[in-house]
């Protein structure tokens, strides 16, 4: 599902401020508001720079965590068929331990 983050070119919008125009003409402005203006625009984008690096470290660290719980999923697959060697009838009168289990016999009189 496509959002406003995944459309080309969003992020790269520019403001009025950014592209230096003004409601206002010129002549009537302050060096002031200019300087208020680029203030905030300064603040705003290292917040934003702040925020990615942030989200940088957590996705880089939930993907180690996947790539170790993949190295350890696939060490027990290795595992489990290694020890696929031994027949069925066998694993079949094993205990969860991996002692045999000895079976008493007896005659059934019909």
């Amino acid at each position: 599902m496509r959002d406003v983050n995944s459309l080309p070119g969003i992020h790269n919008l520019r403001t009025l401020f950014s592209v230096k125009k003004r409601s206002i003409p010129r002549i009537q402005s302050s060096a002031y508001l200019d300087l208020y203006m680029m203030n905030k625009e300064k603040e705003r984008l290292l917040k934003e720079s702040e925020r990615l690096s942030l989200r940088g470290t957590v996705i880089e660290k939930r993907l180690k965590e996947i790539d170790s719980e993949a190295n350890k999923l696939q060490e027990a697959e290795t595992i489990a068929k290694s020890n696929t060697n031994t027949n069925s009838a066998e694993r079949a009168y094993m205990q969860g331990n991996g002692v045999k289990k000895e079976w008493k016999k007896m005659v059934l009189g019909y």
